[in-house]
């Protein structure tokens, strides 16, 4: 899996792919793993298993991000 890089300009970026560990979600939206377990276990995060590892779906997060009607 990737991991968060720092750079020079000490910015975090990082070359996710469209499943992420719980783990590497944490690292990227600043939430404990606590947080994004219990979102999970509440149905806010669209995870997908992959053999007995269960990955969050940032794919269809983006996805549903980009349909959204834009609120003001």
């Amino acid at each position: 899996m990737e991991e968060i890089q720092q750079g020079p300009t000490s910015s975090a970026s990082v070359n996710a792919g469209p499943l992420v560990t719980k783990k590497l979600f944490s690292q990227l939206t600043g939430l404990t793993e606590e947080t994004i377990r219990g979102m999970i276990d509440r149905g806010h995060l669209p995870t997908v298993k992959v053999g007995k590892h269960r990955m969050v779906n940032v794919a269809l997060i983006t996805k549903e991000a980009l349909e959204a009607e834009f609120e003001r």
